[in-house]
């Protein structure tokens, strides 16, 4: 069963989706997903200071979030690539996430506004989540980070993409130094049974699936490259410790265990949250949801402890 307390979130967030108009464009849904959750944004936390910086990649300056810590010093880092389809979202939708895990270890979280798709398709975003931790060994000492202290994480959309740049950096002075994965998309293979079994569940449904896939990696040959589905490396040794959190009640909850297997099997530590009666997308509802809020504190919990050593 779902859990119960998420029944008034959904009640909030489906009503304030319905004003979008039907065949309104990537680009009308970006608009309302910035006014819906800025008009559903928690208080903000004490303690933590925001600024913005600009990246270079490719022929783009990639805005980057920086959520710090007041406290000041040499602080360990997060990267963190926010969810919405590969085609919606931004640091300031995901600001209650970047802004808690900030406060909560005392920490600076990176949130990189990377390119969107249709417009701006594989492997662009890859590619600018990359250059974003490759700047930000660059930068440390300016920034006030620990580069030997670099994580990096994502929630959907967002834990694919640090999955993939986690490959990508693998065995090279930048790579990170753990991954925090939140209900990730890892392969577009969509006869996993959680497709089936959660095909219509909230906030994400598998009717809408193809489409937002299409937008992202629109060469139909490249779903199975491994920086586009992480899934599908052909090895995953020697990447970084991991915590890979999924949501019972999610068509991408396969792509969690299959992911968190696959890392087990290559000699990855792996902590793994099953997150029973949760669904896509439950770090929305932390003003409704105590499990909601209780995953979010596991999370910066497991942080910690990384950056301990």
């Amino acid at each position: 069963m779902i859990n119960p307390e998420l029944e008034a979130f959904l009640d909030v967030w489906n009503k304030s989706w319905t004003v979008l108009p039907s065949g309104a464009t990537p680009k009308e849904r970006r608009i309302l997903f910035e006014y819906i959750a800025d008009d559903m944004a928690l208080p903000r936390p004490d303690g933590v200071q925001t600024s913005a910086r600009f990246v270079p990649s490719g022929d783009r300056l990639v805005t980057v979030r920086v959520d710090r810590h007041a406290e000041g010093g040499t602080q360990p880092c997060l990267v963190y690539m926010h969810g919405g389809a590969w085609m919606q979202g931004s640091p300031m939708t995901h600001a209650d996430i970047t802004m808690r895990i900030a406060a909560a270890n005392r920490q600076t979280v990176i949130s990189v506004d990377y390119a969107l798709a249709p417009e701006h398709p594989f492997p662009q975003a890859v590619h600018e989540c990359r250059d974003t931790v490759l700047w930000l060994h660059e930068h440390a000492g300016d920034l006030g980070i620990d580069a030997s202290k670099i994580a990096i994480g994502g929630d959907s959309a967002g834990g694919n993409l640090a999955a993939a740049v986690t490959l990508l950096l693998r065995g090279t002075p930048h790579a990170p130094m753990a991954q925090l994965l939140i209900y990730p998309g890892t392969t577009f293979d969509m006869d996993l049974p959680s497709y089936t079994e959660n095909a219509d569940a909230p906030l994400l449904n598998v009717r809408g699936m193809p489409m937002v896939n299409a937008m992202y990696v629109p060469d139909e040959n490249e779903r199975r490259n491994p920086l586009a589905a992480p899934l599908h490396a052909e090895s995953h040794a020697s990447l970084p410790q991991a915590m890979i959190c999924v949501a019972q009640y999610d068509p991408l909850r396969d792509d969690g265990y299959a992911y968190a297997d696959k890392l087990r099997e290559a000699g990855v530590p792996v902590e793994f949250d099953a997150g029973e009666g949760l669904i896509h997308g439950y770090l929305r509802a932390m003003e409704y949801c105590a499990a909601s809020r209780e995953r979010l504190d596991r999370m910066c919990g497991w942080l910690a402890k990384c950056y301990a050593g």
